[in-house]
């Protein structure tokens, strides 16, 4: 990356930079390869936060079958994010995975995992897990929120038989021919899954992220106290594919220990650790046995970090001096927070990081954890919280006596509470993949680049003024 006509005399965050257009001989931005590089396997690269509130295994499985790779969080205690790591491992790689609901359950149930939109759907199975039928999420629209779902399977059956699945562009055309918008997938009489035409031809754009058996791939967080070999060497036997040590500070001897501890435990799986914001802290990490350094500190949404401490920094700047100093070392960095517009993605990457944590931006969709909750308007929204808030401090201590855990929650700092509202256009993590991932390969070809190597080397960024910034904004009205 190189600066155009100026240097910067101070620290820069997302919105005070742009990507200049270069010579391309890039025919088209399908053609560009989006793979980070960097040990994990990922094909796109998109990462989702290890946060309570945005990465669940129903998203680390969606992000996974398109590519990115989701970080389950810390808070999770150790059987249940055993659990979440086998539940991944289990998801189907052709098929989006079906949500299943009993005929005794409600359309208000049903309503609380997923919208009335088109091209989505529930599968109902009775106790004893026979298919019983579907109802596609539009229908729950129409229908009564005390109908029971039992009650709404009428006619025939839709469902496409695995079998004649050959290829995604198979299932696309065959869901045409039956002029099909959603459906579940059968094999032998056992749902496998489910289809929509959308995800279809996603199917024919993406490349899901897979490791050496053919299953999805996920990444779990653990902290740097307590048996942290441990837990490591569990969650390696569960089946995960990259280990993240996180913690708000990474840059401490805690960290460091951390880091060699797992490291000296030889489990062959890609070493995340953070957060950082400068380049002697990634020298000190990549020297205990980090392969991959987590950057930033405070740029998030529900962080409060630098309102309340004064401590991080720009993060255009904090990533492209740690991953300056990350690849002198032959190691990579995430960046982690800030973004809130595929320009921002693009300029993470230009700036070197080989792949992008996305926190907040991803809570608010139908695969996020949570119940779906409308509010005085009628619009749809998920509750989001900090990793530092009173309410994650008391999820994460919950095992403390009363005492110690009044004492954590005392000097608690971020947001507990905040409603981050679905997209109407885009309630789905693969509807903001699309416009996500769209922007970025137009991002490679304006400068030329076919991979993410050489968008390193060729973006070109200028500098600008906060009126060079809104002046990119589109209108929402007319002027």
């Amino acid at each position: 990356m190189e600066f155009y006509d100026t240097a910067p005399s101070h620290d820069l965050t997302y919105s005070d930079v742009f990507l200049v257009p270069s010579h391309s001989e890039v025919g088209s931005r399908l053609s560009v390869s989006l793979a980070p590089q960097d040990g994990t396997g990922a094909s796109i690269p998109i990462v989702s936060a290890n946060m309570n509130s945005v990465t669940g295994p129903r998203l680390a499985a969606t992000l996974a079958r398109r590519g990115g790779l989701g970080v389950l969080p810390q808070d999770l205690h150790l059987q249940d994010l055993d659990a979440a790591i086998r539940w991944v491992k289990n998801q189907p790689v052709a098929f989006d995975t079906p949500l299943v609901l009993g005929p005794e359950q409600t359309v208000a149930d049903a309503l609380r995992q997923i919208p009335a939109i088109e091209g989505h759907g529930i599968v109902i199975n009775d106790q004893h897990g026979a298919f019983l039928g579907c109802i596609s999420a539009a229908r729950l629209g129409t229908a009564l929120a005390d109908a029971r779902l039992g009650d709404l399977l009428h006619g025939r059956l839709a469902s496409i038989d695995a079998d004649d699945v050959t290829d995604p562009r198979a299932a696309f055309d065959l869901m045409v021919a039956a002029d099909l918008e959603f459906a579940p997938v059968l094999h032998h009489g056992e749902v496998v899954g489910t289809l929509s035409r959308t995800s279809a031809l996603r199917s024919t754009l993406y490349q899901p992220a897979l490791d050496a058996s053919g299953r999805l791939r996920v990444a779990a967080a653990l902290g740097i106290n307590g048996d942290v070999a441990g837990k490591a060497t569990a969650l390696t036997a569960a089946g995960v594919d990259v280990l993240v040590l996180d913690t708000a500070h990474g840059h401490q001897d805690g960290m460091l220990r951390a880091i060699k501890t797992v490291a000296d435990l030889g489990l062959g799986l890609p070493i995340v650790a953070g957060n950082v914001v400068t380049a002697a802290a990634v020298k000190d990490l990549v020297a205990a046995g980090a392969t991959i350094v987590k950057v930033g500190v405070g740029p998030g949404a529900m962080c409060t970090t630098r309102m309340m401490t004064a401590v991080g920094r720009p993060q255009f700047s904090a990533v492209l001096e740690t991953a300056d100093a990350a690849r002198q070392l032959g190691a990579h960095v995430w960046a982690d927070g800030g973004v809130r517009y595929p320009r921002d993605v693009a300029l993470a990457l230009a700036a070197g990081a080989a792949s992008v944590m996305i926190g907040s931006w991803f809570a608010g969709t139908i695969e996020a954890p949570g119940r779906l909750e409308t509010d005085a308007t009628g619009r749809l929204y998920k509750e989001s919280w900090g990793m530092a808030s009173t309410k994650a401090v008391h999820d994460r201590f919950d095992r403390l006596d009363p005492y110690e855990l009044a004492r954590k929650e005392l000097f608690a700092e971020g947001i507990s509470s905040s409603k981050i509202y679905l997209d109407p256009l885009r309630p789905s993590i693969e509807d903001l993949l699309d416009m996500i991932t769209s922007g970025v390969r137009s991002s490679l070809t304006y400068a030329g680049a076919s991979n993410l190597a050489e968008f390193h080397e060729r973006a070109l960024v200028g500098i600008q003024s906060a009126a060079g910034y809104e002046e990119g904004k589109a209108l929402p009205v007319s002027w």
